[in-house]
């Protein structure tokens, strides 16, 4: 249900994982995103803000379905 959430958090921990493993490794860190968390990274590719916005609520509404189909009730 909070994938949206989950997902966000995972883009910020990646790109700081990536950014110290190629500086220690190469000298100077790289990164994988534009800019973390992952909705900067879309703003930074030119999205708009309020299409953003609307297709993360859309996922999540999606994923929040999912989550009370799937939910099974004694």
């Amino acid at each position: 249900m909070c994938g949206v959430f989950l997902v966000e958090v995972l883009s910020v921990t990646l790109q700081v994982s990536y950014f110290k493993y190629t500086k220690k490794r190469f000298g100077e860190g790289k990164r994988i995103f534009l800019m973390s968390p992952l909705h900067h990274h879309y703003q930074k590719k030119g999205y708009h803000e309020a299409k953003i916005v609307t297709r993360f609520w859309i996922i999540g509404i999606i994923l929040a379905v999912i989550t009370f189909v799937t939910l099974k009730l004694r």
